[in-house]
């Protein structure tokens, strides 16, 4: 799973490193109105140290934090909040997780653009994951308790597999998972119970998309495309 780091390397070790360049970076906005909510936009409020990379220019040394409200890689600059120009060609690695800007589209066609982190590099497909918010707005009173309501944010982690620019989210249920690859069902139900896997576990999803493609390798008469037996209405 970690083949990425070995892309990693290699890209690093072809540039040399600088500070961070205004050229790859856009002024950003403060989502004041969202501070006083209970929870945070940020993966974490403090920059992190990172490395920016750009294909065009060279790789970068700077500090990042993610706001996942503006799906942006935010940084200080001059005293100035900036974010990284989205890009495809420009990623950047925080605390040993790489975002990559992707240009997709799920099932049904729709763009799903924004800032994914690889979890797993394969010739056929790659995994990632993405992070969301379920933010719930405050209310000057509840109705139940007569008192005001503070809204509240929680961060989400969904899982895709993609395959060729196209997409698909992961469930996070067994019911879900089978549902999903329906065409091997029986052999990851009992690829599940005997591996213990837990779906809500980055290790373990991966696997068990490994194993999907393994068996989808084993046939001989049908596509080995893994998204080709999808649930449409997913």
């Amino acid at each position: 799973m970690r083949n990425i780091l070995h892309i990693f390397v290699f890209l690093t070790a072809s540039v040399s490193s600088a500070q961070f360049s205004q050229s790859i970076g856009n002024p950003s906005k403060r989502m004041v109105e969202l501070e006083k909510f209970a929870g945070s936009i940020y993966i974490n409020k403090e920059y992190q140290e990172a490395n920016v990379i750009d294909e065009k220019s060279g790789t970068y040394s700077t500090k990042l934090r993610y706001n996942i409200h503006t799906d942006a890689l935010e940084h200080k600059q001059g005293g100035k909040l900036r974010e990284v120009i989205k890009t495809p060609t420009t990623y950047a690695m925080i605390n040993n997780e790489y975002y990559y800007y992707c240009n997709f589209y799920n099932q049904h066609g729709k763009r799903k653009n924004g800032y994914y982190i690889l979890l797993e590099l394969n010739d056929m497909y790659r995994v990632y994951k993405k992070y969301d918010l379920d933010i719930t707005e405050p209310k000057e009173m509840d109705p139940m308790t007569g008192s005001a309501v503070t809204g509240k944010i929680k961060t989400e982690t969904k899982f895709y597999l993609e395959e060729g620019g196209e997409i698909l989210e992961l469930p996070m249920s067994k019911k879900g998972i089978l549902s999903t690859f329906s065409d091997k069902e029986e052999e990851i139900k009992e690829y599940i119970k005997k591996e213990k896997i837990r779906l809500k576990k980055e290790e373990d999803l991966v696997r068990l998309v490994a194993k999907y493609k393994a068996l989808k390798n084993m046939d001989t008469n049908q596509s080995q495309n893994l998204l080709s037996n999808r649930v449409q209405n997913n």
